[in-house]
């Protein structure tokens, strides 16, 4: 596993914290998962108040709070200053959304937002789209992680551009890559590890399932046997049929 600012983690697993029908079925979801990192919203903590965050607390998982929800620079690095405080933690989902309906990132405020809370020393882990220059930017900013989507948040839809994706791999070989929304099947999770993705992150495909405890277990086997494949390097996909017998020897009848 790839480290994240100095952490490695032993799980390719984050998984959110919002939309379970009950704490329990949260915290079943999270043991079936494997999952190190849980991610949380300052809006979702102060919801639940002290009975939250103590089940957060007992999950024994590390924190990445995010800043879901805002529309701004302004209210996304006054929600980092927040969750730090409260999180007690130097790392943060960035989030500052740009467009209404898809949920889409605004580029400009995210990179001013993670320049501003790189400055600050935040370790931060931006939602971003696959875009090769905002990637970039990010990076410049001072980011050491990026977060693409796979597809608009909450859609399942999986993986809406695997050209993108593996270009963003491929310029950024020495940045933990962790695909962030849109994911709904375990195989989209798997195809974005067999692309050597260093993690996937997800929220309502589990949380929105008849058994999320089953569908985390079911993400964790395919994200690990996707992180397998990519070790393994896998054969190139080719145009032309090849035998996997050899004819050399073959007895030829007339």
């Amino acid at each position: 596993m790839r480290s994240f600012y100095g952490i490695t983690l032993d799980s390719p697993m984050m998984l959110g914290t919002a939309q379970y029908p009950s704490p329990a079925v949260l915290a079943a979801a999270f043991q079936a998962s494997g999952a190190g990192v849980a991610t949380v919203s300052l809006r979702r903590e102060a919801g639940g108040g002290h009975d939250f965050w103590a089940l957060i607390q007992d999950l024994g998982v590390r924190i990445l709070p995010n800043t879901a929800g805002c529309h701004s620079v302004k209210e996304a690095v006054t929600t980092a200053h927040m969750a730090r405080e409260l999180f007690d933690t130097p790392w943060i989902k960035l989030e500052v959304i740009g467009h209404t309906d898809s949920l889409q990132p605004d580029p400009f405020g995210l990179v001013e937002a993670a320049r501003v809370l790189c400055d600050e020393g935040f370790q931060v882990f931006p939602y971003t789209t696959e875009d090769l220059v905002l990637a970039d930017r990010l990076v410049e900013a001072g980011c050491r992680v990026l977060m693409p989507w796979g597809a608009p948040i909450g859609t399942g839809l999986g993986l809406n551009n695997p050209y993108g994706l593996r270009s963003l791999r491929a310029n950024f070989p020495d940045i933990p890559l962790v695909i962030d929304a849109g994911l709904g099947l375990p195989s989209h999770a798997a195809q974005a590890m067999e692309m050597g993705f260093d993690a996937i992150l997800l929220n309502t495909a589990v949380a929105k399932a008849g058994d999320p405890a089953q569908m985390a277990r079911a993400f964790a086997r395919a994200a690990e046997a996707g992180q397998l494949a990519h070790a393994a390097n896998p054969m190139e996909p080719r145009d032309m049929a090849a035998p996997s017998t050899p004819v050399l020897g073959k007895a030829w009848l007339s």
